[in-house]
């Protein structure tokens, strides 16, 4: 069971999504997470776009979010048939000169946590020419397990470094190798966010790579098709558009279990609700409530 809540909402991606308490998030009060001067990272990268790399996975122009979006989702876990409210997932854009700061924070409902407590704190600095991470921060507690994990990034060189330890005071460095355009497991959200898939047919894949805890995965997402008038839980029904991203075997999901991720059919391509079997049972990750979008959301019908 051991940190599902969080790997399951980022990967929303999603990538992505966490959890937040019952009470609304409260960013001001919380530690501000990032270094006092978080372009320390090496340059951003250049405008480039290797050869073989996917259309825009190099050089994303965003035309989906904007500064001061904020989504809420409340994540549900099913237990011996029982959907259990588990907690809930704040997703914050702010705006930097050069730079996208996109926060999350996760955490668990008191009335959840005599069985799993999880206060989660991701943040990544994302250029606004690529949609690719300079900087990406994890600061987890998750069960009473702790990790805080800094990797700045440096896309042209194709190098990133780590710095890692159970809290902030025992940090090690590791310099991993990177494949071109990388992404971590925020940016593969807000990328995939700013996809047109109004040419895509129905089971086409589109082939991505994240960095995620010091490993490069390959994976993929798939076209399923429209999914009109999807009811949501307590938000109404959506006109959307069905994709599955390939997951990661181990701890969290076993082979062959598939995620469905439903997505607004407008402007937006907002998640409105997220599917997925874990090791023990399932969960669903369900839109509650967003403001500051770019557009209306025309998607929603009732």
């Amino acid at each position: 069971m051991k940190k599902f809540l969080t790997r399951l909402t980022l990967l929303l991606a999603l990538p992505a999504l966490l959890l937040t308490n019952a009470l609304p998030a409260d960013f001001s009060a919380e530690p501000y997470l990032a270094p006092s001067n978080p372009f320390s990272a090496p340059a951003a990268a250049p405008d480039f776009h290797p050869p073989m790399a996917l259309p825009d996975i190099c050089e994303t122009e965003n035309e989906v979010f904007m500064p001061g979006e904020k989504v809420v989702y409340k994540l549900y876990y099913n237990w011996n048939f029982v959907w259990l409210a588990a907690g809930e997932v704040t997703f914050l854009v702010h705006e930097l000169p050069d730079f996208y700061h996109i926060m999350v924070r996760g955490r668990t409902y008191e009335s959840y946590e005599w069985f799993y407590k999880v206060r989660d704190n991701y943040e990544s600095y994302l250029d606004k020419k690529t949609l690719l991470p300079r900087i990406h921060i994890k600061d987890v507690n998750e069960g009473g397990y702790t990790r805080y994990d800094r990797t700045s990034f440096d896309q042209a060189a194709g190098k990133a470094i780590s710095s890692r330890g159970r809290t902030r005071d025992d940090l090690e460095d590791q310099e991993i190798d990177l494949d071109e355009c990388m992404h971590d497991l925020i940016s593969i959200v807000y990328y995939a966010r700013n996809l047109d898939y109004k040419d895509m047919k129905q089971g086409e894949e589109i082939p991505i790579k994240i960095l995620m805890d010091r490993e490069i995965h390959p994976l993929s997402l798939k076209y399923l098709g429209p999914e009109p008038k999807l009811k949501v839980r307590n938000g109404g029904r959506y006109n959307t558009q069905k994709f599955s991203p390939q997951l990661i075997a181990g701890e969290v999901f076993k082979e062959g279990d598939e995620m469905k991720i439903y997505v607004s059919d407008d402007q937006n391509r907002l998640p409105v609700l997220i599917e997925s079997p874990v090791s023990v049972g399932s969960v669903k990750a369900v839109l509650q409530s967003y403001e500051g979008l770019r557009y209306p959301m025309t998607a929603k019908v009732e």
